[in-house]
């Protein structure tokens, strides 16, 4: 791979010439099931070939050096194993130390420094996950340095603790799942209440998943992700003083409605029907995907999009912008905002035939709206987490 070969090139030029391992580690797009994963509902993501890719070689020191060429007017950053706590001032490479703080939790050593080159080609803040991809791209890089013997769920878990333990955020764990476990040409239904998932066939028959990138940047931390999370805790909270249940993604949307008395709180009741109601959307989805049914498939992007916007409220001006400028083309059977929100992507499927002209229309809509432009990729579903072949 050209690009490889290239980062090969840089890694030696930064860190000079030696032998050197190569990973990539993809993005992800969640088709849907937004806001479920921490609701103990169904998620159906899968991984794109959008990524990050990382060259490492071994030191014998404690010594860390790790270096982005999307970061490079930071040049090295230097670390330690001595000291990983977390500090503001070595931006993404806090999320080298917090993998390696939480699997030294668990018992693993790594015993010498390393130097890493990175290199992400997914848009920075669009939502597609570039945090997680590099918590398993670092996760897969030690696993294989120093010979771990770690499951590839326990490394989810693991990326799932960076962003838990280390960094503060309440998130689900599909993000380092759908990076973790990816496969080519499928999509990975998961009940994250029993980590239990299937992988499915995406087969779309003359339609493509197209990406639109609001351009606004959306950092998680500073988002209402972390209220929205606690508004359903506190209805999950109401709802049991009548209903054994663990999670909001136990109740079927005819069980959520005749039990709202419980909730007694407008606000409450909305966000838990959004978790409730997208939980359902999702198996149906995959049942729609699975039989080929791409009409039913699209018109069930467009209902999580007006729950997303209506009873969670997490959507804003870009992504409605975008979604409902889709929704109106010629050709789109359906579209939706897909991440937390509040800026970010979302996702349309499109005629293969008439992905241009979409994109040009959408364009016009959205710079006339926001006044800024936004971007298109055309998604295709790629494999997981990986070391690269020499």
């Amino acid at each position: 791979m050209k690009r490889v070969k290239e980062l090969n090139t840089k890694f030696a030029e930064v860190f000079g010439p030696q032998t050197t391992q190569q990973y990539f580690s993809p993005g992800r797009i969640n088709l849907i099931g937004e806001h479920t994963d921490y609701n103990g509902g169904h998620v159906f993501p899968a991984s794109i070939t959008y990524g990050t890719y990382g060259v490492a070689a071994k030191r014998t020191d404690r010594r860390i050096l790790v270096y982005s060429t999307n970061f490079a007017e930071n040049g090295v950053i230097q670390l330690s194993l001595n000291e990983l706590a977390f500090n503001p001032e070595d931006g993404w490479a806090n999320y080298v130390k917090g993998v390696i703080v939480k699997l030294e939790e668990q018992g693993y050593s790594i015993n010498t420094g390393f130097e890493l080159l990175v290199e992400g080609n997914i848009p920075n803040g669009a939502g597609l996950s570039s945090s997680a991809s590099l918590e398993l791209l670092v996760g897969v890089m030690l696993q294989d340095l120093f010979d771990l013997d770690i499951s590839r769920l326990e490394l989810v878990k693991t990326g799932q603790k960076v962003e838990n333990e280390y960094f503060g955020l309440n998130t689900g764990i599909m993000d380092q799942f759908a990076i973790g476990f990816g496969e080519q040409d499928k999509a990975i239904l998961l009940d994250t209440n029993t980590m239990e998932y299937e992988m499915v066939p995406v087969v779309l028959e003359g339609y493509a998943v197209v990406i639109m990138n609001t351009n606004k940047r959306r950092e998680l931390s500073d988002s209402k992700y972390n209220e929205r999370r606690a508004e359903c805790e506190e209805a999950l909270r109401r709802l049991q003083k009548k209903l054994k249940i663990n999670s909001l993604g136990e109740l079927t949307n005819v069980q959520f409605e005749v039990n709202t008395d419980l909730i007694d709180d407008e606000t409450l009741i909305r966000r838990a029907r959004h978790a409730v109601y997208e939980n359902q959307r999702t198996l149906e989805a995959k049942e729609a995907l699975s039989a080929g049914d791409l009409v039913k498939f699209g018109h069930l992007l467009n209902e999580s999009h007006a729950s997303l916007r209506d009873d969670y409220e997490v959507t804003g001006i870009e992504l409605d912008t975008l979604v409902h400028s889709a929704q109106k083309q010629a050709g789109v059977l359906g579209a939706r905002m897909t991440g937390a929100g509040f800026g970010g992507c979302a996702i349309a499927l499109v005629e293969e035939t008439g992905i241009s002209k979409f994109e040009n229309n959408v364009y016009d809509e959205y710079m006339q709206t926001v006044g800024y432009a936004p971007e298109f990729y055309v998604a295709h579903i790629g494999n997981g987490t990986t070391k690269l072949a020499d």
